[in-house]
């Protein structure tokens, strides 16, 4: 390993944070916030499990039982295929929600994050893209006062306008020029590729919005795709397929792709997701941030072998193939936030 390894992997990821089309993709560890905020995949089933009807608690407690490594893994099992689905997913789903409904998550890294990222002088919309159902993201920004759009425009029942993402807010103002048009900076458009909290569809009144912690309509279905391996193929659904044109589009085949992609607590686990970043790689102007506690030695293996990617893990880091020892802070979401407040 090289003397100035932990200087030089630094420098990268502090070079490559500050440079411009950077955009941020967002996983269960930067919710995680050590212990205190959101469940991660491998606990929530222990969370959420007295909040399932009995009858699916017990089909999923018993594959658990017989050997399933999860949750998602119990669920895959109980899946039949057929286009009429168990209730299993759905219930677990709405167990999800109401458990998460319970948490009050601290805000302070979310604020800073959302703070930092709306001082950028760039009058593109920053975007981020999140894995996750919480609401962190949209309540930091609010609080925050921070310009945010998801894709819904309203208020108690926001409705979803799927063109809306090929929107921009613009000054218009005047000089010796004549009449000038300028994109806004510092506005962050959010998007939440598997779904969240309040998000519904309803047979009357479509894909909507709802406040986090409200209660949807009897006949409505809650647009949160639980962990499983059918959540591949939701995504070419509404309002699912808009958004992972977002994220596709930003990373390989749009007007306004991204040169940076930074991962902060994602474990590279979803190969739905995997699979655009590697497209994205093919371009030789792209570049793959990974911030995460750890990784298991298949993946970090992986990704560690590829070009224009570095990692960082408490355990052990990669700077663009060269490994070394892991950092201690700059791994978690609060640490690599606390590092970028001085950047």
């Amino acid at each position: 390993m090289p003397n100035n390894f932990i200087n030089d992997l630094e420098r990268k990821i502090r070079e490559q944070t500050s440079s411009r089309m950077v955009g941020f993709l967002l996983g269960a560890g930067s919710s995680y916030l050590d212990g205190t905020g959101y469940p991660l995949a491998g606990h929530l089933w222990d969370k959420i499990s007295k909040g399932v009807p009995e009858k699916e608690r017990d089909d999923i407690q018993e594959k658990i039982d017989g050997g399933a490594t999860g949750i998602e893994h119990a669920l895959d099992l109980l899946d039949t295929g057929n286009v009429a689905e168990e209730p299993h997913r759905y219930s677990v789903v709405s167990a999800m929600s109401n458990h998460f409904s319970t948490i009050n998550a601290p805000l302070e890294n979310h604020r800073l994050f959302v703070s930092l990222l709306s001082r950028r002088e760039e009058e593109q919309p920053i975007k981020v893209f999140s894995l996750n159902y919480d609401p962190l993201v949209e309540m930091a920004a609010e609080q925050e006062c921070i310009m945010l759009f998801d894709g819904f425009y309203g208020h108690d029942n926001a409705f979803f306008d799927a063109g809306s993402f090929r929107h921009t807010i613009v000054v218009r103002g005047r000089n010796h020029r004549g009449r000038q048009v300028r994109g806004v900076s510092g506005n962050i458009r959010l998007i939440k590729l598997h779904g969240s909290m309040g998000w519904y569809d309803d047979e009357e009144s479509g894909i909507r919005r709802s406040k986090f912690n409200d209660h949807i309509p009897i006949t409505a279905k809650r647009l949160m795709i639980p962990p499983q391996y059918r959540k591949a193929r939701e995504t070419g659904y509404a309002p699912y397929s808009t958004l992972w044109s977002e994220f596709r589009g930003s990373l390989f085949h749009g007007d306004d792709k991204l040169n940076r992609l930074i991962t902060l607590g994602y474990g590279m686990a979803d190969e739905h997701v995997n699979a655009e970043i590697e497209s994205a790689l093919e371009r030789s102007n792209f570049t793959l941030i990974i911030i995460t506690k750890a990784l298991s030695d298949t993946i970090f293996d992986k990704w560690s072998s590829k070009q224009r990617v570095h990692i960082v893990t408490e355990g052990r880091c990669s700077l663009n193939g060269v490994l070394g020892d892991g950092h201690p802070d700059l791994c978690s979401f609060e640490g690599f936030i606390q590092r970028m407040n001085t950047w």
